[in-house]
């Protein structure tokens, strides 16, 4: 199948063109549970998550970015529905993360929640993942010092650290919970349009120059971007003729339309 080119089409329509085992890397940010109006767009989670899995290579990756809608008092669990299927239809679970958004609108629910900021980032892998290059710009608040130390171990003996004597460096490998800021919606001209310091990061982390990345809901085409930026093939999916133009605009790429 052709990269480094967007479809304009329904996602399953088009990943049922892409061969198996076939994709490094899956970013995407789905709609759920009915926050925002896509245009053009029903969502049917159970065929794309098998889909998703098919054309998966072993050792490859799918970052799922999603939350949840409060209804009458109570939250949705959708994200947590999701993950689990994943789970059920042989994905692994690999990490849980968090999108600290750094940013709170809903201001009516501050009268009885405190306020929602984040997002799920799960994390699946096909198998034992592949890929991993951490990103490592967490502050260490012991830079400089070295390191020094015992473990006790279970009968009750001692024994030196495993990396005793080395020098704690500047910087440590990030954490999971990412403080990465939204995108203003009217930049992009779609109404949730994806960070790209969360796209590339995520691009970063779990794939090298030269892999599929793939993004099968593009919207503003922000992970075909970020991929295209970073040495990434990329192959886009989007419904939506005008997020489509957007996505010509933005990312440069030629826009297939699905017949």
């Amino acid at each position: 199948m052709k990269t480094n080119v967007c479809y304009q089409g329904d996602c399953l329509e088009v990943m049922k063109n892409i061969p198996d085992k076939s994709i490094d890397l899956t970013v995407t940010s789905p709609p759920y549970d009915n926050l925002r109006t896509y245009n053009g767009y029903t969502f049917n989670f159970e065929e794309i998550a098998k889909e998703l899995y098919r054309i998966t290579k072993d050792g490859g990756v799918v970052v799922w970015v999603v939350g949840d809608a409060t209804i009458k008092g109570s939250e949705t669990g959708t994200s947590f529905k999701q993950a689990l299927y994943f789970k059920e239809i042989g994905f692994n679970l690999h990490d849980t993360m968090i999108w600290s958004k750094q940013t709170f609108t809903a201001t009516g629910a501050l009268k009885t929640r405190y306020a929602q900021t984040f997002e799920y980032m799960f994390v699946f892998t096909k198998g034992k993942i592949k890929t991993f290059n951490p990103i490592k710009d967490r502050l260490n608040k012991s830079y400089g010092r070295t390191l020094n130390g015992q473990i006790t171990q279970r009968d009750g003996t001692k024994r030196p650290i495993c990396n005793k004597g080395q020098v704690i460096p500047e910087y440590g490998q990030r954490f999971n919970v990412w403080n990465i800021n939204t995108e203003v919606s009217q930049r992009h001209g779609h109404p949730a349009p994806f960070s790209e310091k969360l796209a590339e990061d995520h691009i970063i982390s779990w794939s090298n120059e030269g892999d599929v990345v793939l993004d099968p809901m593009a919207g503003s085409g922000t992970t075909l971007k970020m991929a295209k930026l970073n040495n990434r093939n990329f192959i886009g999916c989007e419904i939506s003729s005008e997020y489509c133009d957007i996505i010509k605009e933005r990312v440069g790429c030629e826009i297939i339309k699905l017949l």
